[in-house]
């Protein structure tokens, strides 16, 4: 009786030792050293635990993925980001050029229009997918994971510059550029008839 009151107090002695150890040693500031480090996993065991957020921020691993931006010059609206995505937070519309309208840093001619280019960051699952398929490459994770914000549609970002002015526009010429080619197909069809 007497061995089972003294492993009682010794067991309850030693769960209190540990939470007053923890208690005053968690007082300590992370240092902030670089992933690469040998020590940056080591430093839970020196009694920090928790960083000073805003004031002090956990270094940000260079191949981490956080994010998502868009370089819209070299972007050739091939959509092949949109379908990859696993949970549809790209939404990009294109209208179809007339003449080609430029080229990316890596020499492919654009030959479409970003109407709308929109990342809904609410919804990104961080997976990395879209950047992989990119041909040009010019979507890209970054190094930015602070992103408050008040109102849930804050987290939708535009990537496209065009107006809907400017696309409805871009839309008729195109338009007409279709009807005179099948107006001139047209008059070719019969004018083959009637040579026959």
């Amino acid at each position: 009786m007497v061995q089972k009151v003294i492993k009682v107090f010794t067991t309850a002695w030693k769960g209190l030792s540990l939470t007053i150890r923890h208690l005053f040693a968690g007082n300590g500031k992370r240092e902030i050293v670089t992933v690469s480090d040998s020590n940056y996993f080591k430093q839970l065991e020196h009694g920090t635990n928790t960083i000073q957020y805003p004031k002090q921020q956990l270094p940000v691993p260079e191949v981490g993925r956080y994010q998502l931006d868009v370089e819209m010059d070299d972007c050739i609206v091939c959509d092949l980001c949109a379908k990859v995505c696993p949970v549809n937070c790209i939404d990009i519309e294109s209208i179809k050029a007339t003449e080609a309208i430029g080229q990316t840093s890596d020499g492919t001619t654009k030959r479409l229009y970003a109407a709308k280019f929109d990342i809904d960051m609410a919804k990104c699952m961080y997976c990395g997918l879209c950047t992989i398929v990119c041909p040009t490459e010019c979507i890209t994770m970054t190094n930015q994971y602070d992103k408050t914000v008040f109102q849930l549609s804050d987290l939708v970002y535009q990537f496209s510059d065009m107006t809907p002015e400017d696309a409805a526009e871009k839309r008729a010429l195109f338009d007409k550029q279709q009807a005179e080619k099948q107006a001139a197909k047209l008059a070719a069809m019969k004018q083959k008839e009637g040579g026959a």
